[in-house]
């Protein structure tokens, strides 16, 4: 009966064959979990970029519309009453003027309408748009972003608001101020009758209702927008501002 022969032992060259395929293995699945984290790392800084500059660029936006109210109100950034030298409180004789009695709105309306192409805008103040409102997502030349921008206005321009120091800058978006970055305001002058008051339009009979106390009588809508440090970022807020007077 033939005898049978033990199975002989791997060669030391097969079993060094079979280790440097595990530390392949190995090492491929380590260099695919060193990617995850550079990419799930990278996606996080983004993440967080973006949203920073989101947060920017809401600020700039919130102190353009302060810096407008206080453009309408006729005060400095320390709120006192304005004073200074142009165009520090709208001074100069070719910077158009917010209205402070009845007949300025007459010759402000008329000054705006007079303007033949572009927007109908002076100096930030302008008449109420038509068509589209949201001009910030128009292409048009004549009255698209690009021509809103032209006729805008800029933080601190009317006010005297500072921007800050190169040492200690505020927001850096506000101090941008590159054609097409940085931010602006708009003040669109809405006239209304006073007889609108009278048939509780405005106001009703109701003593619980506001009592509107203007003069002159006017609405204004302030749109302010701030463009990010990223292109895809930009901010837009609109508010409706009465001036309401106090009464002696």
């Amino acid at each position: 009966m033939p005898s049978r022969r033990p199975p002989s032992p791997q060669s030391p060259h097969q079993q060094r064959g079979i280790a440097l395929f595990v530390v392949l293995v190995f090492v491929m699945l380590s260099m695919l979990l060193a990617l995850w984290a550079s990419r799930t790392s990278l996606f996080n800084e983004m993440v967080v970029g973006n949203d920073a500059d989101y947060q920017r660029a809401t600020e700039a936006a919130q102190a353009l519309m302060q810096d407008a109210e206080l453009d309408i109100r006729g005060e400095l950034a320390n709120g006192t009453v304005c004073t200074g030298t142009a165009p520090v409180c709208r001074q100069g004789s070719d910077i158009a003027k917010i209205p402070v009695e009845a007949k300025d709105i007459a010759s402000l309306l008329a000054e705006l309408e007079a303007i033949s192409t572009g927007p109908r805008c002076k100096n930030g103040l302008c008449l109420k748009r038509t068509g589209n409102q949201d001009f910030w997502n128009e292409t048009d030349a004549n009255t698209g972003l690009d021509a809103m921008r032209a006729v805008g206005t800029r933080y601190g321009t009317y006010t005297g608001a500072q921007v800050g120091a190169d040492d200690a800058p505020a927001n850096p978006i506000l101090r941008n101020t590159t054609a097409g970055q940085g931010g602006w305001y708009w003040i669109e002058v809405l006239p209304y009758t006073p007889d609108a008051a009278n048939a509780n339009l405005i106001a009703g009979g109701n003593a619980n209702y506001l009592a509107v106390n203007v003069n002159p009588n006017v609405v204004y809508r302030i749109t302010a927008m701030a463009q990010g440090r990223k292109d895809s970022t930009r901010v837009v807020l609109q508010q409706t501002y009465v001036r309401h007077r106090l009464k002696d």
